[in-house]
């Protein structure tokens, strides 16, 4: 069952980040960003690429010193996704790794120190078209913002973004995005929806420092839920204490929830009980560990009984329901063969597997006779 999205996304300005364009009305892109040692080129370029693979669109990179900005230029020649460089405080750096090829510069201009080095990032990004990131992290707000406010809110975030907005306009620079990010969820939507209404820059997503894999996913899902559902965001990173490669798999997951994007399978299970005809959670377990590597948008329903096994199996693409003595496997909506337990979850393997091969040599033939 192919459903629209019943969101309306809030109109923004395009910009681009490498070859991936963000707002508008291009897909919201999900990104990560590496927490190797940058210096270690090896290190953090299989980051990177474990990132590709998981799907992310684009790459942030922390680059703190001249000794990591060659580093990075290094890593920038080894890497085919965009690459975002986080930069702080030294102006040299931003203008170093601008010349090394970086797609998008993080940085906030208040904290670059005087007008002529704020002006000379702001014409490298110009000369190379290379957009900029405004961050704002509720954690590093101006010294006068936390004695004006007491502390962080929802206002001293968006009167610090806008005040670093504010130096960019003087300069006629407008390919930017912004992101305002706190670790508490309602001051982290009440910013994003402030600000919203007051700019047409695209708007960076994200619960800042939300936690562990856990509690950050929790946390993640309902911020940036509340905001999407809003529509509001064209980017987002799931922030959290693990692995990067799981924050493109809860973003992913997301955006499948709210049908604003598809990326790799969306499996319906049933949480078991009694009735279940083979081990539902085993199951499960076994055919997310093994699929990790399909990104083929895909709807596959996992039930364990007939009660509710048959009609969800009918609105997706491939599905099961537990029978006895055989569990009965549905494609595209249709009783197609029955299973037995022995070999269940390799029977399930191979049938997904043949399904995305089929999706994937219809996409070619698309693609072939689209560009003859």
């Amino acid at each position: 069952m192919k459903l629209e999205s019943p969101i309306k996304r809030r109109k923004s300005r395009q910009i681009h980040v490498g070859n991936v364009p963000v707002g508008g009305d291009a897909p919201i892109a999900v990104q990560s960003m590496t927490n190797t040692e940058t210096c270690d080129v090896d290190a953090t370029v299989a980051q990177i690429e474990a990132l590709q693979q998981a799907g992310a669109d684009i790459v942030r990179v922390s680059v703190p010193s001249m000794d990591a900005a060659e580093a990075f230029g290094k890593i920038r020649a080894r890497v085919s996704l965009p690459l975002v460089a986080d930069i702080h405080f030294d102006h040299k750096i931003a203008l170093r790794v601008a010349e090394l090829g970086v797609d998008c510069l993080r940085i906030n201009p208040g904290n670059i120190g005087r007008e002529d080095r704020v002006s000379a990032v702001i014409q490298a990004a110009r000369d190379r078209g290379i957009p900029m990131r405004i961050g704002v992290n509720a954690g590093s707000l101006e010294k006068s913002l936390q004695r004006k406010y007491g502390e962080p809110t929802a206002d001293a975030l968006v009167e610090s973004a806008m005040r670093h907005i504010d130096i960019l306009d003087r300069y006629d620079f407008q390919d930017f995005k912004v992101s305002l990010k706190a670790s508490e969820v309602f001051m982290t939507v009440d910013a994003y929806r402030k600000i919203a209404s007051q700019i047409e820059q695209p708007l960076h997503l994200g619960i800042t420092e939300a936690g562990g894999f856990r509690s950050g996913t929790v946390k993640s899902s309902i911020g940036l839920g509340m905001l999407l559902m809003d529509g509001i965001g064209d980017t987002i990173r799931v922030s959290l204490a693990a692995d990067p490669v799981q924050e493109i798999k809860v973003g992913f997951d997301i955006l499948k929830s709210l049908r604003l994007r598809s990326h790799g399978i969306n499996f319906v299970a049933c949480p078991s009980c009694s009735r279940q005809n083979f081990d539902v959670i085993q199951t499960m377990n076994d055919l997310e560990a093994r699929l990790e590597d399909v990104n083929v948008p895909l709807d596959v329903a996992i039930i364990g009984c007939i009660v509710n096994g048959p009609g969800e199996a009918k609105v997706a693409d491939l599905g099961l329901t537990g029978g006895s003595p055989k569990n009965l496997f549905y494609a595209a909506g249709k009783p197609n063969q029955k299973l037995d337990n022995a070999n269940l979850t390799d029977d399930l393997e191979r049938l997904i597997r043949e399904e995305v091969a089929r999706r994937q040599e219809q996409e070619e033939s698309i693609i072939a006779k689209s560009a003859e």
